[in-house]
């Protein structure tokens, strides 16, 4: 080898360790910065007839696509978690833990010992203050975690106009990434910085929504949900949110755009399609998707639960029970059942055995064409029974084709078994109706009340029903906080050592069922409530308790999943400066050993010029 091919050889090494000794030195400077993928370098040999040397073509920045994909579902489904847990870690903090001196059961325990002291010394002023405070607590405790619930809805709708903002964004600047990604002029290191960018966009995109990444051998990416809705290729969807502002109890989603109460989560895409990302399911993921969720789901169902509460509690109170009496018609027999004061609201409640088998029917006085079985199996049927009481009997009779209803009169609704036929048996029936009066109108006192002053009866046919939001409105009636002998004085003049409204009271929070959810098979996904008002209660702080150890779980699950394949990417792409500082001493070692090279070739080329 003569010395023009020893010192071609040793001028390209210098070069090759030269380059590598930048990104080396690249490497180690970026080793603590977020998403920086380490760089090496491509080495080529190449051969000629007189000599062999190396020549560097570039860096090489490690990126594991399959990796990488992984990575970005699980920061969608980890942001998607962890957004969930965070607003039910804090609805925990306010309905409070079980037994605590501000939890619903707390609450309610104290309102039923005060109506047993009531019971026990109806005469004595203290304890009847006691239970209009205790009430009067009960109430406030309703309205202030109402209001709170629908605090967080709307701020899940502030937090999702944040996101839309953001996300925009970043998907414009993603497209300026593959634009200039395009530029073949660009030097390794700014590309390679512009792909660690490309990057660090595409983990902050499914933080917010679900994506699916296409990485392409141009170092461009194209972006769409998992449902398969592009967001970025030839060009840029745009996200768009229309805010309802303050939401309450009645602002609810619905897939009726002309119903829906709550704010729009819209997608245009670049051929100008736009598309509502809630009404046809596009959220699987995301910061977005658990916002969404929170919002019309897990939010609404606990303001659901807390309106069960604050319905039970009114009804419990206000209920008056009015027995069929029992007639006769040849062979049949049933009851004649009073509809005198039968609002809309109040139901009837019958049960008749069908081939030795009970049946229970709850018929509610609504307008809404009611039909199915609820949790405890009882069937519910809606019926107008405020008009007409023959078209109400006809309506009921159709229905239940095993029995015969019809009416006597105005009011009257007449239930008979099939008489000699001998299948079917009624065997009670009573009417439940609403007290307005707070004297001579019976035990059952009007003590909780909805917006001003008006007595609830769970109307089904206002819009919305009166049910819903009625925790937030709920409230003791004034009249009897103005004067607490109506507690016990149920007839004008009455004695006040008379204990009967008490105990009627004390025995309708203990006996009176209800169940919650309407239809199962029509909510399907809602938890179902049944039982008396305490068993009512602790199953909605059971459920609510469970629901949120859940999210915290599934979150907790997720990040760790997360962090796993974060170390991995570390591992893989990371900087290990150690190891740099090694190929650091090889280089510098090779490229003496390439300057030895080139001072030798010189001083012989010195000595045979000077030989000449």
């Amino acid at each position: 080898m003569g010395l023009t091919t020893s010192l071609t050889n040793a001028v390209s090494g210098l070069r090759t360790n030269q380059d590598a000794l930048d990104l080396v030195s690249r490497n180690i400077a970026n080793s603590g910065t977020p998403g920086y993928h380490k760089q090496s370098l491509n080495v080529v040999d190449y051969n000629t007839q007189t000599s062999t040397y190396a020549r560097s073509v570039g860096a090489n920045r490690a990126f594991n696509a399959s990796l990488q994909s992984y990575y970005t579902r699980q920061v969608s489904d980890t942001s998607n978690s962890s957004v969930q847990a965070s607003f039910l870690n804090r609805l925990q903090g306010f309905l409070g833990k079980p037994g605590s001196a501000a939890s619903l059961d707390t609450q309610f325990g104290a309102l039923q010992n005060a109506l047993q002291a009531i019971a026990t010394s109806p005469d004595d002023y203290t304890s009847r203050a006691g239970a209009v405070a205790s009430a009067q607590s009960m109430a406030e405790t309703l309205n202030r975690l109402s209001t709170t619930i629908q605090g967080m809805r709307t701020e899940t709708e502030g937090q999702i106009a944040s996101g839309v903002y953001n996300i925009n964004g970043m998907l414009n600047s993603l497209q300026e990434v593959n634009t200039r990604m395009l530029d073949l002029g660009m030097t390794d290191g700014a590309r390679s910085a512009l792909l660690d960018q490309r990057d660090r966009l595409v983990a902050s995109v499914a933080d917010l929504i679900d994506v699916r990444a296409d990485y392409r051998g141009d170092g461009t990416v194209a972006l769409m949900t998992r449902s398969g809705v592009g967001l970025l290729d030839n060009g840029v969807s745009t996200f768009k949110f229309e805010s309802a502002g303050n939401l309450s109890a009645s602002s609810v989603f619905n897939a009726d755009p002309s119903q829906s109460k709550v704010g729009k989560l819209t997608l245009t895409t670049p051929s100008g399609l736009t598309i509502d990302l809630v009404t046809q399911g596009v959220l699987q993921g995301g910061e977005l998707g658990g916002l969404v969720t929170l919002r019309d789901k897990t939010l609404v169902e606990a303001q659901d639960q807390l309106d069960e509460i604050a319905g039970g509690l009114a009804q419990a109170f206000s209920t008056t029970k009015t027995n069929g009496t029992a007639v006769t018609a040849g062979a049949a027999s049933g009851f004649d059942v009073d509809l005198t004061n039968v609002v809309p609201g109040n139901d009837v409640l019958f049960t008749y055995t069908e081939g030795g088998v009970e049946q229970r029917v709850r018929v509610v006085n609504s307008t809404d064409a009611l039909d199915y079985k609820d949790a405890s199996g009882q069937r519910v049927i809606g019926i107008d029974l405020s008009g007409n009481s023959t078209a109400a009997a006809a309506a009921l009779s159709a229905k239940l084709p095993g029995l015969a209803v019809t009416s006597t009169g105005a009011g009257n609704l007449r239930i008979l078994d099939d008489g000699a036929t001998g299948q079917t048996d009624v065997k009670s029936a009573v009417a439940r109706s609403s007290s307005t009066g707070l004297q001579d109108a019976g035990l059952a006192i009007n003590l909780f009340v909805d917006q001003g002053n008006a007595t609830f009866t769970n109307n089904l046919d206002s819009d919305p029903p009166q049910k819903r939001g009625f925790a937030a409105r709920i409230s003791v009636n004034p009249a009897i906080v103005a004067n607490n002998k109506l507690m016990v004085q149920y007839e004008s003049g009455g004695t006040l050592g008379d204990a009967d409204r008490a105990n009627y009271i004390i025995k309708q929070l203990n006996e009176m069922s209800f169940t919650s959810g309407g239809n199962p098979a029509a909510d399907a996904g809602k938890f179902q409530l049944t039982g008396n008002l305490s068993g009512i209660i602790s199953q909605v702080i059971g459920f609510q308790g469970a629901s949120i150890n859940a999210a915290a779980s599934k979150a907790d699950d997720r990040q760790l999943t997360l962090d796993t394949i974060t170390d991995q990417m570390d591992s893989e792409y990371g900087v290990n400066v150690d190891e740099e500082m090694a190929r650091l001493m090889e280089l510098q070692n090779a490229y003496a050993a390439n300057a030895r090279v080139v001072s030798v070739v010189k001083e012989l080329l010195d000595a045979l010029f000077n030989v000449v």
